[in-house]
């Protein structure tokens, strides 16, 4: 028998809670007695001071982070030979991360033979270019000398045969001819030699530039920290693996390979705190920028901290979960708080004096109508009211009295469900 009173209680709750109340205070008399009643719960309309507060939580993070990005050196991958520990407490300019070297010391070593070898090309076409120069002035010196000569082998003309006259007249004819082609050689030749130094120049340049560039890379795959702080590593988002198959990505670590450019490591700013969380769309109505926020933080046993709104971003999610982005700015900073640590947050978005207000719970909502169920002498009648404001648990509406007493759940399914325990009750007594 009692086995059976057992199961019929079981049956009754389950039945019970079938009925989708949010409350359902049912008092059930001895098993054997042979009767059962259920009461509906009543609250009272109140007046009074009511904040409409939205709740999250959320992930503390660091404001102004300095972001650690792995170096763009001209290669696909980079491998991590060492890193920091998650958390780990930083100084600036103390190394946090460092990649393989090996092949950006070959391009080194490449560009610096190169360089060395460019080098002496320069000193080799200077000392040619020197060489050609003298030669072109000698060239030009002689063709001057010979002009000279044969000027004044001309001025012989009057006291020589009419034969050597012209002879000499051709000579000097000759010599002022070669003097042209000697000065346009020279000239020339001054423009091959610049240029040809140049172009050895340019590839010095570019040796050097080249080892240079080796040389940075090399001191850039060395990566310190500019802030001090924790060191908060990201996520290898280059594992490709984990992302297709939707599975949690672990941080960076050394052995790791990585894209140039990705995320490695995060520096929060120690003075400046934030808090991200991803809230309801239902409450963005309520939030505005500039909102007060308190923040208990759930490691630091529940230790609270002032904060305020800084920003919200578009709501993304499926349809039935829509949420969005908020961040909170804190006003005060404490040494123990750490990266990713979770928080409780409770945001104030209004304030209002001398409501009328009840809980959430006792408002309902059917066919287009917002309405209580009014305690009469006669039972529960179904009236209807303004909702003004709501809230997670209060709602501040109009057209009731101070001191009305409504219900909490439906009469009508509260009275189904007794019914049924009420016929569960015979049951049992058969």
């Amino acid at each position: 028998m009692k086995i059976r009173t057992l199961v019929v209680l079981v049956v009754i709750l389950a039945a019970a809670a079938g009925t989708g109340h949010r409350f359902l205070w049912p008092v059930i008399r001895a098993a054997g007695a042979g009767a059962a009643t259920s009461e509906i719960p009543i609250t009272h309309v109140k007046r009074g001071p009511v904040a409409i507060t939205v709740t999250a939580r959320g992930e503390l993070q660091g404001g102004n982070s300095e972001m650690l990005v792995a170096p763009m050196v001209g290669s696909d991958s980079l491998n991590v030979t060492d890193i920091r520990d998650n958390g780990e407490m930083v100084k600036s300019g103390d190394v946090v991360v460092e990649f393989d070297t090996t092949q950006q010391e070959y391009n080194l070593r490449e560009a610096e033979a190169d360089l060395a070898e460019a080098q002496q090309k320069v000193i080799q076409t200077e000392a040619e270019n020197q060489a050609s120069d003298e030669e072109a002035r000698y060239t030009l010196e002689s063709s001057k000398t010979a002009v000279e000569v044969a000027k004044l082998e001309l001025r012989r003309n009057a006291f020589v045969a009419q034969m050597k006259a012209r002879d000499n007249e051709i000579a000097l004819e000759a010599a002022q001819n070669k003097l042209k082609q000697a000065e346009q050689d020279l000239k020339n030749k001054t423009a091959t030699a610049t240029a040809a130094l140049a172009i050895q120049r340019a590839g010095e340049m570019k040796a050097k530039t080249m080892s240079d560039m080796a040389r940075k890379n090399i001191d850039n795959m060395t990566i310190r920290a500019k802030t001090s702080g924790y060191v908060n590593l990201q996520p290898n988002t280059s594992n490709l693996f984990f992302i297709s198959t939707g599975m949690v990505i672990p941080p960076v670590q050394i052995g790791d390979t990585v894209r140039p450019g990705m995320n490695v490591a995060q520096i929060p700013d120690m003075e400046k705190w934030e808090v991200s969380a991803k809230i309801a769309e239902v409450d963005r109505g309520h939030l505005a920028v500039g909102q007060s926020v308190m923040v208990k933080v759930v490691a630091l046993s529940g230790k609270s901290f002032p904060a305020k709104v800084l920003s919200m971003g578009n709501t993304v999610g499926q349809p039935w979960d829509r949420r969005f982005d908020c961040r909170m700015k804190l006003e005060e900073a404490a040494p123990e708080l750490r990266p990713g640590m979770s928080s409780n947050l409770v945001i104030t978005a209004e304030k209002l004096d001398n409501v009328l207000w009840v809980p959430s719970q006792a408002l309902f909502e059917q066919d287009g109508r917002t309405m209580v169920y009014l305690e009469t002498p006669s039972g529960f009648t179904p009236k209807d009211v303004t909702l003004v404001k709501r809230s997670e648990s209060q709602v501040i509406l109009t057209g009731l009295k101070e001191g009305d007493a409504v219900a909490l759940s439906n009469p009508s399914e509260q009275k189904r469900a007794t019914k049924q325990q009420q016929s569960a009750m015979k049951a049992i007594g058969k």
